[in-house]
């Protein structure tokens, strides 16, 4: 399974009364994949606000985007949680809605030891024919799959890649100690030209939503050996791999498509809108960004 290069971690639209917008969603679908030039879509990730999302929308996003994709674009299911029966129910689930892999985040807040981490993993891959990515993201989780159980889990048949948010160092070892295919993708938009530098293979991306296609030219460019260019882009969009982290994820992401004319809404609860000062900061990278 090849989740290629540039991977989009979609926001789901809402309407005015906080449901899931579904033409809305469809319609960016459409654009991450033939504007954006995303190669796989990760859909009900943290970027789809996955949190407050319930098991009857994940699952019917799910269906909806394999279906909408129609073989453009991998769909990419956030399953992964902190309870390991759970984690495998939706799992089962979004196969049978014809998804193409899974995206499984490290357990969060229950804090699990590095072999309680393998054994759910584990399980959760042993649930499921689909291929998996591991979510390594300790600023979020309070925990981290270490070096050496990530690589453990790279044996199973399944676990294919992981989207790796601990830093350079990490992402360096894995690299060097997992089987030639498996694939170590960037979680951070502003490591993406760095991390392929030391032998990633590509990015899970929030930006991708806005800049998509320079990112995508970025990759290609440093992958023909135009390091250069591909340096040169990398500094053309880093205000926006950072600017759209001025307020918690993803906030700064669906203010800034509001303001490119997509109807995606606003955030649910616990998340707020931007603020005053966020909001200026945001409209003004968003009107920095060259087509």
């Amino acid at each position: 399974m090849d989740f290629g290069r540039l991977i989009t971690a979609m926001v789901t639209p809402f309407n005015e009364h906080n449901e899931v917008n579904w033409s809305e969603f469809e319609r960016l679908l459409n654009a991450l994949i033939e504007e954006q030039k995303s190669d796989s879509i990760v859909v009900c990730g943290t970027t789809g606000e996955s949190p407050t999302l319930t098991d009857d929308e994940k699952i019917a996003l799910f269906r909806f985007a394999a279906q909408k994709a129609k073989g453009r674009a991998r769909i990419i299911a956030g399953t992964g949680s902190n309870n390991t029966a759970h984690s495998i129910h939706l799992t089962k689930a979004a196969e049978e809605a014809g998804v193409d892999g899974i995206l499984l985040v490290a357990p969060y807040y229950n804090r699990p030891t590095q072999e309680g981490m393998y054994r759910h993993f584990e399980a959760i891959a042993n649930s499921t024919s689909l291929p998996i990515m591991l979510y390594n993201v300790p600023g979020r989780t309070a925990s981290s799959i270490s070096v050496e159980t990530t690589l453990r889990l790279a044996e199973l048949p399944n676990v294919v890649a992981t989207k790796e948010c601990a830093g350079l160092e990490q992402t360096s070892l894995i690299v060097a100690g997992a089987p030639a295919s498996f694939r170590v993708y960037s979680g951070e938009d502003f490591l993406t030209l760095p991390t392929l530098s030391v032998g990633a293979y590509g990015v899970v991306s929030v930006a991708s939503h806005l800049v998509g296609a320079q990112m995508k030219a970025m990759i290609e460019h440093y992958l023909a050996g135009q390091h250069e260019e591909a340096a040169r882009l990398h500094h053309e969009l880093f205000p926006v791999f950072k600017g759209l982290f001025l307020c918690p994820n993803p906030v700064g992401v669906k203010y800034a498509l509001q303001l490119a004319g997509f109807e995606v809404g606003s955030v649910r609860l616990p998340l707020v809108e931007a603020t005053s000062d966020e909001a200026a900061a945001i409209r003004e990278l968003v009107q920095s960004i060259k087509k």
